[in-house]
């Protein structure tokens, strides 16, 4: 259950959420499965937050701060992620269907049974990220980097833009 005071503070909008992570560096955001859905959080400060199970589905949250977010479960279906910095994070079976993310950084990250099919992923990096299980099906994958990844059990069906090892 999230913080009802941190989900206060972050429906007064971004300008107010990042003065108070400024304010609180060391306290760890808690927003599990919360109802973000549509908001506009371009430029939001999410760093280690808890966004386990919640709804972030058709928000904006593009060039947003997410390195080191727990995102499991994570509805982001219709999401705006470009340019996100999403460094670390653990997406592990979380949904991004049809997710703009152009420009992402997920390196290092844990996303293991993600859910990528129909998601506009050019320019992403993923460098040494855990991509075990995950469906990127009619993705669109243009100068994406997956660099020491794995890849183990993907799914590829559709893709464009990237030509998997056989």
């Amino acid at each position: 259950m999230a913080n009802e005071e941190h989900l206060r503070i972050l429906k007064q909008g971004v300008k107010a959420w990042n003065a108070w992570r400024r304010d609180n560096v060391y306290e760890v955001p808690d927003l599990y499965g919360a109802d973000l859905h549509g908001m506009d959080l371009t430029y939001i400060h999410l760093m280690r937050a808890n966004l386990g199970e919640a709804n972030l589905s058709n928000c904006v949250l593009a060039k947003s701060f997410l390195v080191g977010a727990y995102m499991h479960g994570c509805n982001l279906s219709g999401a705006v992620l470009e340019g996100a910095d999403m460094r670390g994070c653990h997406l592990s079976e979380a949904r991004l269907t049809g997710a703009k993310m152009a420009g992402a950084v997920l390196n290092k990250a844990l996303a293991v049974g993600v859910d990528f099919s129909h998601c506009d992923m050019e320019s992403v990096m993923m460098l040494g990220t855990n991509l075990e299980n995950s469906d990127f099906s009619h993705a669109v994958m243009t100068d994406v980097d997956l660099t020491d990844a794995n890849l183990k059990g993907i799914i590829t069906e559709g893709v464009r833009g990237y030509r998997f090892p056989k």
